[in-house]
């Protein structure tokens, strides 16, 4: 069964937001093993929604429509729906008094834009929104079945795993199975390099890429005569390529690299300390996304000179001698707060994230950190390519990578 994605809204064909709900359905569906093979955005228009949903139900068995069912009059979507089944918006009862004590329990007020919501095709079939206020609905179109969910991704996410999901998985291919594999540190054309093969060895199975800077996730997708024999290829293949790639794997799934790098700490019964200066605090946020009160005990954002010199001893000699920018004031930014919090590790990152304030001699993009631990010290240092962003993202990701390596005894490339 191939499946359709429709993404409505003005503001994906207008480019002021990324469509990350077609991307994230398109890695469900495809992980519960059916085929994605078109993918639709239209803009805030009744008959081009219209047309749509009648196009690719005409075309695919499953289609799964996300955005415009809120309350603003840009919201028209369960209008567009009706019109392509050719019937009439109808209030319904139970999704108005849902909607009215969501509402009501946020010490709100119901309005006209509240009670649109409760405004459904004729014959539709009702999927409660335990996230939000706007019911997401089911139609048949002919021998397709569409779904119609917000746009709000958190909302949709529930929506999907909770009321979609269940009532299509029984369609769904049972002769398919995928990993996913997380990797940071090669990049893309370094990672089909070193798996160049790997399809050939084993067939039946397709890798797949996924670039998400700085990360490289690998896909692989077996499909065999049972899904039992799917999974057991893909668990064979999967082997090959993580001893293909090495640490350059740091999990698998759902996990994340912050994550896994508070576990490697964790693990060792450490407790760790951040001073970071060009990345602003975006280390320790990556780290704080995630439960890390049992590890990380403090962090700084020593900008200025001055803050370094203050708040974790760097020495003046050694800022006007080698600058803010050197291996010698990252090794003493990380010394000076793992002695300022008292703790097993430290580690520190100074850097020019840009555009400007670049020289010939360090470069925008250059970045040294570094990692004081029982064991000693270790600096590094890189040019990172990109934008401000991507610089500091690329830095921090660096950082963490050799706390994760030294955590866990892992090599260096």
């Amino acid at each position: 069964m191939t499946v359709a994605l429709l993404s409505i809204g003005t503001e994906l064909t207008r480019g002021e937001i990324i469509n990350t709900n077609a991307t994230w359905l398109a890695a469900e569906l495809t992980a519960a093993g059916f085929t994605v093979s078109e993918s639709v955005t239209v803009d805030d228009d009744v008959d081009r929604i219209a047309a749509a949903v009648r196009q690719l139900a005409s075309a695919h068995r499953l289609v799964i429509a996300t955005g415009g069912l809120g309350p603003t009059t840009d919201d028209l979507t369960a209008l567009a729906a009706a019109r392509a089944m050719g019937t009439d918006l109808v209030r319904d009862e139970s999704t108005l008094l849902a909607v009215r004590r969501r509402v009501e329990s946020r010490g709100k007020t119901m309005n006209a834009g509240h009670e649109k919501q409760a405004e459904v095709p004729a014959g539709s079939e009702i999927l409660p929104n335990s996230s939000g206020t706007a019911p997401g609905f089911g139609v048949q179109l002919g021998e397709s079945t569409v779904f119609f969910l917000p746009g709000v991704p958190r909302e949709m996410k529930s929506m999907f795993a909770d009321q979609v999901l269940p009532r299509v998985r029984p369609a769904a291919p049972n002769n398919t199975f995928q990993v996913r594999l997380r990797t940071y540190g090669l990049p893309e054309s370094a990672l089909g390099e070193l798996l160049k093969d790997v399809e050939g060895a084993y067939p039946g199975i397709t890798l797949g890429y996924r670039v998400h800077y700085p990360e490289v996730d690998v896909k692989v997708h077996a499909r065999a005569a049972t899904q039992s024999m799917a999974h057991e290829l893909a668990l064979r293949a999967t082997a090959d390529v993580r001893e293909r790639l090495g640490t350059a794997v740091y999990g698998e799934g759902g996990d994340a690299f912050p994550e896994m790098v508070g576990r490697s700490v964790r693990a060792r019964g450490w407790r760790l300390a951040v001073s970071e200066s060009c990345t602003g605090g975006l280390i320790s946020h990556l780290l704080t996304s995630y439960p890390a009160s049992d590890y990380l005990v403090g962090a700084a954002v020593t900008y200025a000179n001055s803050a370094k010199t203050r708040l974790l001893g760097v020495a003046e000699d050694t800022l006007r001698g080698h600058g803010a920018v050197s291996a010698e004031v990252a090794a003493e930014m990380a010394q000076g707060v793992r002695r300022l919090c008292e703790v097993d590790v430290a580690i520190s990152v100074t850097g020019i994230a840009g555009p400007t304030g670049g020289t010939a001699a360090k470069p925008v993009g250059l970045c040294y950190w570094a990692v004081s631990h029982p064991g000693g010290l270790v600096v590094r240092d890189r040019i990172f390519s990109g934008d401000r962003e991507e610089v500091q993202l690329g830095a921090a990701y660096a950082v963490l990578d050799l706390l994760r390596r030294i955590a866990g005894n892992l090599p260096e490339r």
